[in-house]
């Protein structure tokens, strides 16, 4: 690891976000259309995109290595698919800002999973 210098920004922090399958498939819903909208603002549009990417990323991880989600499962009690869906501050924010979110999805990313 190495040092960042003074002057430059400060990388964007990664939080993971559980959610179950369902709560995936209505963020991507909501976010795919948001993308089609040609009000969204570009740079939110740029953030929803990453959204989008990370939800495949997920899947993806999970299935590469299983192993670091099965064991927060098997500990909290969560269902087999609940998965760690990483959001920056910037990305959690823009998808906060759909009127579209439903509030099962905007509860579970606004508090993590109870």
């Amino acid at each position: 690891m190495s040092a960042l210098a003074a002057d430059e920004p400060t990388p964007d922090v990664l939080l993971p976000h559980w959610l179950a399958a369902v709560d995936r498939e209505q963020l991507a819903t909501v976010v795919r259309g948001a993308l089609a909208d040609s009000s969204v603002h570009p740079v939110a549009a740029v953030h929803l995109a990453d959204v989008l990417t990370e939800l495949h990323v997920a899947a993806a991880r999970d299935a590469v290595w299983p192993a670091p989600a099965a064991r927060v499962r098997r500990v909290t009690g969560w269902g087999a698919d609940v998965l760690p869906v990483r959001l920056s501050a910037r990305e959690l924010a823009s998808v906060l800002d759909l009127p579209a979110l439903p509030a099962p999805v905007r509860t579970a990313l606004g508090r993590g999973r109870a």
